[in-house]
């Protein structure tokens, strides 16, 4: 009877869920009526198209725009969506219509992640954002504050990594270390942010020079992973408001466990720097941390900036920083080893350019026009986050003849734009050389790349992000020979995460000091 009691719930409650799509259906089709909308494949009943949307998201989004076309509506659950997949409907959305697709959709999962929605990358538009962006732009990554990151921390932890993967490499039979890309690629990066935006560096014990990752990297890549994993473009729990009311995937319990840990780490990098900012009170410490900027911005300005909103900058600051750009250093080392004529080439240019008697600086990076070509070509392929960060239409408005009405969830797949065969000649193929000398890299009118997205939601952090990619890259080429482990080519299976394209598999390679480097390297 128990059973039979538990069917009869069951199937009710799927009647009603039913039943309340078709109401809604209707409603939104009386909405709509005599307007152009975008096509879209058909829908089941309550999942709408979200059976569709198979991992990689990405990549199944781009082959529905093959068949339906760049402009395609779909219904994820009880959310409208559009999803925009050509260079021509991208600029539209970013430029005709910024204004409209400016503020973020909420999600119950990222506002679990984000303070409720009040992080820089996630807040709606209006006010708040643009004091968050101001703070950002201004005081965190203004040209000066980037320059002096770049040719101080982030140059420095780039020495450290090549003198850690040198001393591995002398350590083992035949000088050439098997080396993990992604966890030295991950702790370099925060570590470097650690430093800029905390005054901290990370801790690493003695005799640990072989260690691949600090124990502060460590412990916020678990969370950062945790969390990337549940918050996405597939995640039930987001798209049918019902089931948060039972948590049977344990999808809050699993977020607010990440969250927790997140929110303590950063905590005690905020409370550190304050105690260091009373000690040091009066003294001339030099270059200050964001975070000292944002606490001595809190004494004038303590209704904006609380404990709260500098928690939630420097939370962006590191998700956003480390594993974005630690995943498209990964990506452009995966495609070198791959194209080995291809990091000959961008090695000669280091030889040409900085010779062998010391390691490139910030400061020779504007002089690498090759190796810029490859990171450009490298987030072509691979864009950190392929569907960009998801937007919200505020008003009704046409992007490529069709009506998007308000309250609409825009996506823009940069990963279809970016291997449009319309734009690019051989889009699949790695050819760094289709930037050279400046070029747009594909038909003047179609080629467009927005790794970064566009508009005035575009990320604060690009030119630190790029920078920083092309000193990394530059310094583990500039030092060392690579090779792929055993021989092979390097498998470039995709990841299935969420808001962000990882690789399948973690990169192994294996890495000998180059000859003429040798005494440079000794000296680190």
């Amino acid at each position: 009877m128990e059973t039979m009691a538990y069917a009869v719930a069951v199937l009710s409650f799927l009647f009603f869920l039913v039943s309340l799509h078709g109401l809604v259906g209707r409603r939104r089709s009386k909405t709509t009526a005599g307007k152009n909308k975008p096509p879209s494949p058909p829908a089941i009943p309550v999942l709408g198209h979200l059976h569709l949307l198979r991992k990689p998201v990405h990549a199944s989004l781009a082959r529905l725009a093959m068949r339906h076309g760049p402009v395609l509506s779909l219904r994820l659950g009880s959310r409208g969506a559009v999803v925009v997949s050509s260079a021509a409907a991208a600029r539209e959305c970013f430029t005709a219509h910024d204004v409209a697709f400016a503020t973020r959709p909420r999600f119950a999962a990222m506002d679990l992640v984000a303070f409720g929605g009040t992080t820089l990358p996630t807040c709606a538009y209006g006010p708040y954002w643009r004091n968050l962006r101001r703070a950002a732009t201004v005081h965190l990554l203004s040209a000066r504050h980037v320059g002096r990151m770049l040719s101080g921390v982030v140059a420095a932890e780039a020495r450290a990594a090549a003198r850690r993967m040198h001393r591995a490499a002398a350590a083992v039979p035949g000088g050439a270390a098997r080396v993990e890309l992604k966890r030295r690629l991950f702790d370099l990066v925060l570590s470097a942010l650690m430093e800029a935006v905390a005054g901290t560096r990370a801790a690493r014990g003695e005799g640990s020079a072989e260690v691949d990752m600090s124990p502060e990297a460590h412990e916020f890549k678990e969370t950062i992973d945790v969390m990337a994993s549940l918050v996405g473009a597939t995640n039930l729990w987001d798209y049918f408001p019902l089931l948060r009311w039972f948590d049977v995937l344990g999808v809050k319990t699993k977020i607010m466990a990440a969250v927790r840990r997140r929110d303590a780490f950063l905590q005690r990098l905020i409370d550190a720097e304050r105690q260091r900012l009373e000690f040091d009170a009066g003294s001339d410490r030099g270059e200050e941390s964001m975070i000292a900027v944002m606490l001595s911005l809190q004494k004038s300005e303590p209704e904006m900036y609380t404990d709260t909103v500098i928690m939630s900058l420097c939370s962006s600051m590191f998700s956003a920083g480390t594993e974005t750009t630690a995943t498209a250093a990964e990506w452009a080392m995966s495609l070198l080893l791959n194209h080995p004529e291809v990091l000959k080439k961008a090695q000669a240019e280091i030889d040409a350019t900085v010779g062998s008697s010391r390691l490139l600086g910030a400061a020779d990076v504007p002089r690498l026009g090759y190796l810029q070509c490859v990171v450009t070509e490298a987030l072509r392929l691979y864009p950190a986050v392929p569907l960009l960060v998801p937007h919200e239409s505020a008003a009704d408005c046409t992007v490529g003849g069709h009506h998007v009405p308000s309250g609409t969830m825009l996506l823009v797949n940069a990963y279809a734009i970016h291997r449009d065969p319309v734009a690019w000649a051989d889009p699949d193929a790695f050819r760094p050389e289709r930037f050279e000398g400046g070029a747009a890299g594909g038909a003047a009118a179609e080629a467009f790349l927005i790794p970064f997205g566009m508009g005035r939601r575009k990320c604060p952090g690009e030119n630190l992000a790029l920078r920083t990619l092309e000193l990394v890259l530059g310094t583990l080429i500039q030092c060392f020979d690579w090779d792929t482990v055993a021989g092979a080519e390097v498998d470039m299976a995709q990841g299935a995460a969420g808001l962000t394209l990882p690789r399948a598999s973690p990169l192994e390679a294996m890495c000998t000091p180059r000859r003429g480097m040798l005494a440079v390297l000794q000296q680190l």
